[in-house]
């Protein structure tokens, strides 16, 4: 029984900051990069359209993963 327990006891959840970050920062930045690529070529609309893309996909991100940050 003690054995159990001692599996399931966490250990250093320092990482899962990193992943949260990641997943919170990664996407749009890599959207905004593809938007200012297709933006400086002749798909300006496309450019534009990756853009409020990586702006949605932050807004949210900071919502969902700033929520777990916090602890809510």
């Amino acid at each position: 029984m003690i054995l159990n327990s001692i599996v399931f006891e966490p250990g250093n959840l320092d990482g899962i900051i990193y992943l949260i970050l990641l997943i919170l920062l990664g996407p749009p930045l890599f959207l905004a990069i593809i938007g200012f690529i297709l933006f400086k070529t002749k798909s300006r609309k496309a450019g534009k359209i990756f853009f409020i893309l990586a702006g949605v996909y932050l807004v949210v991100g900071l919502g969902i993963c700033g929520a777990l940050m916090a602890g809510f």
